[in-house]
């Protein structure tokens, strides 16, 4: 199984939707999907609009990977569950979100290596195709960096 979630902005996310809905490589996979306030309709995608954090880990728990936009909270949920993530981040240009600093999230967590993110010019199909394959990096949070910002306070 593999779990979607896309967060709870006001925004639609169909682009996210119809990857997902024309994807060859999880075209036998069951596919649950976490809409928020996105409008889709799916005879191959299983969706619910919004869910309880409780029952989000759960499906990320029982998932092989997660598929989420450039949320913090939806990656650090996955990541702190030791799942690979791939993430499509909203873009502004699109009227996904009301700006771009979801690309800014994904560049840093993917240079640290712990994400995998879908840039413009690649292939859905073949992310997936590498995202199976990859090898996970525990994620660790930076304790450096909490007593750092902690002397700072």
């Amino acid at each position: 199984m593999i779990f979607v979630t896309i967060g709870t902005q006001k925004q639609q996310f169909v682009r996210l939707f119809d990857m997902l809905e024309n994807s060859k490589e999880l075209k036998n996979d069951e596919i649950l999907v976490q809409a928020g306030h996105t409008n889709y309709e799916s005879k191959r995608l299983k969706i619910f609009d919004f869910i309880s954090f409780e029952e989000m880990e759960k499906y990320i728990d029982d998932a092989e990977f997660v598929i989420c936009h450039g949320g913090v909270g939806s990656i650090f949920t996955a990541l702190k569950k030791n799942k690979k993530v791939l993430v499509v981040p909203r873009l502004s240009k699109y009227k996904e979100h009301i700006n771009d600093h979801q690309l800014e999230i994904c560049e840093q967590l993917e240079k640290d290596g712990y994400i995998l993110y879908l840039k413009e010019d690649k292939d859905f199909d073949k992310m997936i195709k590498i995202i199976r394959k990859r090898k996970n990096k525990e994620y660790v949070s930076n304790r450096s960096f909490i007593d750092k910002l902690k002397k700072e306070i």
